[in-house]
């Protein structure tokens, strides 16, 4: 049920939960959309219904998700698939990580969330509506969404790690050379803000122009965003991982080596951003580092392979280290560093 504009604003501001579900067969509808009225129903304003049914959702799937990565940290038989694997998060780190995440939630994110409602709902974007979107409808929005952020957060990315930005913004989000799910959102507010807007920005944008996005829609698209986000600050590269299956996933393996180094790999989802514009030469000389180091040490011992590798990563961290302190300003050198 598509509604015009001056209908959905005057709804969200006149009409109570039971006036807008008046002529709609609940019947008729499936269990997933019974459910989604009745907690509009339940609640009674819609604007408060969405409001806390988008934070609520974010809270759940984000620490839901990062409870698989804290349990795989704590044993041991992982370790073998840790990209960093003397790096593992203590408890300490992670609750401290923790309460830093929880703040920004409630001071950034929470307001944001309210915000959020009245711009989507002047661009006509459904929220208390049933029935749902098909799949048909839904697919290409999120497919379009997530290129669309991929885009805007390579692009802004790179601009948080120009001297200024990173020194008074970005930084905060570096203080993990080897991440973890939790510290996917450990950052500063202003740059949940820079980079919050690229996830955001698709959906309005293409509710501006085709006025048919659902909020349901909008749902998937951030559960899937955040997926994405903790996993690639997961530390972990299994077999299995998506970037094994999808050659452009970034995934774990990319942004772990921008932790390690500093530079390169500013993307999010997709590896070709970075290809194209040249932002992962030293990540590729690192893998290609990586693949000549253990032919040369295929013979030896597990324990000689891992004291090679060990000093490789130990090599490309030390080189980020002052990759980071040049774009500070906090460290002299005789040439321009470019910050690729």
């Amino acid at each position: 049920m598509t509604l015009s504009l001056n209908a959905t604003v005057a709804a969200a501001a006149h009409e109570t939960a039971e006036q807008l579900y008046a002529h709609i067969d609940i019947s008729k509808l499936n269990w997933l959309e019974q459910q989604w009225v009745a907690w509009y129903l339940w609640i009674g304003n819609p604007i408060i219904a969405t409001g806390l049914m988008s934070f609520l959702l974010h809270e759940l799937v984000y620490f839901g998700r990062c409870v698989p990565w804290i349990i795989i940290d704590a044993i041991p038989y992982f370790q073998k698939w840790k990209i960093q694997p003397d790096k593992i998060p203590t408890a300490k780190e992670q609750w401290e990580c923790t309460k830093g995440v929880l703040s920004s939630h409630f001071a950034i994110e929470l307001p944001a969330i309210w915000f959020f409602h009245p711009m989507a709902d002047a661009l006509g974007l459904e929220m208390h509506q049933v029935p749902f979107p098909s799949w048909r409808i839904m697919l290409p929005q999120i497919a379009f969404f997530f290129v669309f952020e991929d885009f805007f957060h390579f692009w802004a990315h790179r601009a948080l790690h120009t001297p200024v930005l990173y020194k008074h913004i970005h930084k905060l989000h570096h203080k993990y050379s080897a991440p973890f799910g939790l510290a996917a959102e450990y950052a500063h507010p202003a740059e949940t803000f820079i980079l919050g807007t690229g996830t955001l920005a698709g959906p309005l944008l293409w509710c501006y122009f085709r006025r048919d996005v659902h909020i349901v829609t909008v749902y998937i698209w951030i559960t899937l965003r955040l997926f994405q986000a903790i996993d690639a600050h997961s530390g972990y590269d299994f077999p299995w991982s998506l970037r094994n299956i999808l050659p452009f996933w970034s995934g774990a393996e990319h942004h772990d080596f921008h932790h390690m180094s500093f530079t390169n790999n500013y993307s999010t989802s997709f590896r070709w951003w970075d290809f194209i514009f040249g932002t992962d030469q030293k990540y590729r000389e690192y893998r290609n580092r990586l693949a000549a180091n253990k032919a040369v040490m295929k013979n030896k011992t597990k324990a000689e392979q891992n004291a090679a590798e060990r000093k490789l990563l130990e090599e490309v961290e030390a080189e980020g280290h002052l990759a980071e302190a040049v774009a500070e300003g906090s460290a002299a050198t005789g040439k321009t560093l470019k910050v690729q």
